[in-house]
């Protein structure tokens, strides 16, 4: 029986999780915990061995054959270093990959969130079977993680994928430091962002919209709140949604064009709202992409859904197994 250790470092949480292999490949989680992201780095790798040494000794689980961590970017993956993530202040240089590894004496394995979540949908979820497959994160940012010739690509210095930095428009909202990029309009922020200038234009002509009752409220729109109300028939959410739809079009082809890949598929906010997304992306794409790619290549929601990020470390243990 094989059982590995997966880490999920968060901004304000972190999880722990114990998987079982099983002799067909597949994944049962056996155990979870999670637990708020403690301030100090060195107080977290401290957690992380006493909450997987409760995990292990709750299940009567001798020992993990491999451990994996999440953790968003930028870091080194080859030292196991953590470099100064936005939204882990005090994660400097931190290496997490060593003291696991020597407590615990197996292989350790670190991967930014995007590759990690990559690695998940290819093993287990809608990329299973794939030998090229780009996941694309579509949440608080977008980020890509590229499985290529059946391997991780995760570039010279673990920068590859950072495709919400490409710019799709000259003007529109702020994502990754850039008007216009494909963050910019394909992300949570980003949408919320779309939708504060095009409330806030409604506004100023004497309009109204159902998501947002005054400019004063303006900063409290989300992309998760735009949804619901296009979902409800918002004449302004459903044609914010379908700029948005638009510019996941343009995004996909250009990866579809350059990577010519056998799957994309894409997390968080798409499934969500698929039926609001998928026309206009798949219209655009159609229109942009080479034919000879876009036939071989399918478009899908993550298979893992809501649950890819408990899925995403042990993907990575599985990775240096």
């Amino acid at each position: 029986m094989t059982f590995i250790a997966g880490i999920d470092i968060g901004g304000t949480k972190c999880a722990v999780s114990v998987g079982k292999i099983k002799s067909d490949g597949s994944l049962s989680i056996v155990d979870k915990q999670k637990f708020p992201t403690p301030h100090l780095p060195s107080d977290a790798i401290q957690q992380f061995m006493i909450q997987l040494d409760q995990l292990l000794l709750r299940n009567q689980i001798s020992k993990v054959s491999a451990i994996g961590i999440s953790c968003g970017s930028p870091l080194n993956s080859e030292k196991g270093t953590i470099l100064s993530p936005p939204n882990l202040p005090h994660w400097d240089h931190i290496d997490v990959v060593s003291p696991l590894k020597e407590r615990y004496g197996v292989p350790v394995g670190l991967q930014n969130d995007a590759n990690a979540c990559a690695l998940a949908e290819w093993t287990w979820g809608a990329g299973k079977g794939t030998r090229n497959m780009i996941f694309l994160t579509f949440g608080t940012g977008m980020g890509a993680g590229l499985i290529i010739n059946g391997k991780l690509y995760a570039g010279t210095n673990d920068m590859a994928g950072e495709v919400g930095h490409i710019r799709l428009e000259e003007y529109g909202p702020l994502g990754y430091g850039k008007h216009g990029s494909f963050e910019g309009f394909c992300s949570g922020g980003g949408i919320a962002r779309l939708a504060q200038a095009e409330a806030e234009a409604v506004f100023q002509r004497g309009g109204s919209t159902s998501f947002c009752s005054s400019v004063d409220e303006l900063s409290d729109i989300t992309a998760l709140r735009v949804g619901e109300a296009a979902q409800a028939g918002d004449p302004l959410a459903i044609a914010i949604y379908k700029k948005v739809g638009k510019q996941l079009g343009r995004g996909l082809s250009i990866l579809v064009d350059v990577l010519n890949p056998e799957v994309i598929v894409i997390g968080s906010i798409y499934g969500r709202q698929l039926d609001l997304l998928e026309p206009t992306a798949m219209e655009v794409l159609q229109r942009e992409a080479l034919p000879e790619s876009l036939s071989v290549c399918k478009i899908r929601p993550a298979a893992l859904g809501e649950r890819v990020g408990d899925y995403a470390g042990l993907s990575v243990a599985l990775n240096v197994l």
